[in-house]
Order: C-alpha cells, then structure tokens, then sequence
C-alpha cells in the first residue's frame, strides 16, 4: 500500500556493498548488505532532517537511526513504524525528540536521559562494573566497583561483597551502599585476580 519498490542495486554503503535495496520514494532507499544496512537519503531529502539529527552524509544505520528518517518522513512508514520510531529517537536523542515535539521528557520516557539521570545522581557512589557468586563467601556476590561506574586505564576498582539476595542489577547498574556492602580484600572468584 505504501507503494515501496524492491530494487537490486549493487553501490557501496558504510556497511559494505548492497545486496539488495527497498526505494521508499524518490531520494529514500533502504539498503542490505551482508552484516548491516540502513538508509540513504538524496541531499534534498537530507536537508528535511532535523538538524540535531541530520547525518552529514546522507547514511542512517538500520538499528536506531531508521527512526530519523521515519520521523521525517512520516507518510512514508506504517503507524506501527511509527511508534517504534517515535520510541527509539525518545530512547536514543531525547534532547532532539524535546526539540522537535516541543515537550519534555520525563523519568521513564527515556532510556538515554534516565541514563544521564543515573550517572549524575550517582557519579560520587562505587556502581559494579563486575560481579560473579563468590565460592569463598557463601550467600555473596563478590563484585567490582568503580566510582560512578566509569572504566578504563587507571581507573580505580574496590571489591565489595554483596548478599545474593540483595544483588539485582537495575537498568544501569548496582550501587554499592557502603554502610551495608562490605569491602572485600580475600580471595577472589574472577579469574584475573586470583
């Protein structure tokens, strides 16, 4: 009904060379490659993008960034694509989504801003970035925590035992609560420490 024509065109792409291609309109193609694939969109139709959204050279990848192009070009998709767009741009640039629609987001309506939420509520308190069930410590996780959850070299780590019972991970990671984990200097269960 949308009127989408299948096409084998054979051009290159960020993700390798087209397979196979789907023309939305003119100036809007969807493309397959072997591993990935996403849209290209012609310099007119580009320049319909939101600027906080616009890709500089035309190329939206298949895994978040399809939703750009729905967004903009509506009459293009299905209400149902629709939707999952609208939930993916919220999800993934919800300072463009608050832009564009003119409302703000609120806690739950996205995963990004709940993300940045989190790390600023909790940037000074040790967040696990590693945890296995202790053997040495019955009825413990032991974990490892770094300041706010960052990683990388130079990073400082603590180990801390948590009750399993206790131990749940949340949508961006356990806080470890210093009054009641206790910090752990024994024998470890990670392979690299012991």
């Amino acid at each position: 009904m949308l009127g989408r024509i299948e096409q084998n065109l054979r051009i290159s792409t960020p993700w390798g060379i087209s397979q196979g291609s789907t023309v939305y309109a003119e100036g809007v193609a969807s493309h397959s490659t072997a591993g990935h694939g996403g849209f290209k969109l012609s310099a007119e139709r580009n320049r319909k993008v939101h600027p906080m959204l616009r890709s500089e050279g035309g190329w939206y990848e298949e895994d978040a960034e399809w939703a750009i192009v729905a967004i903009t070009f509506p009459h293009l998709v299905t209400a149902f694509e629709r939707r999952c767009a609208a939930i993916t741009i919220k999800d993934s640039w919800p300072d463009a989504w608050e832009a564009i629609s003119g409302t703000i987001l609120q806690p739950g309506e996205s995963r990004e801003k709940d993300r940045r939420g989190f790390e600023q509520a909790h940037a000074r308190d040790w967040i696990v970035v590693s945890a296995i069930t202790s053997k040495h410590a019955s009825g413990f996780v032991e974990t490892v925590a770094t300041l706010g959850g960052k990683r990388g070299p130079g990073t400082e780590e603590r180990r801390f035992l948590v009750p399993s019972n206790e131990y749940h991970v949340g949508g961006f990671g356990f806080v470890i609560d210093e009054a009641r984990h206790q910090l752990y200097g024994g024998p470890s269960d990670f392979v690299g420490r012991r």
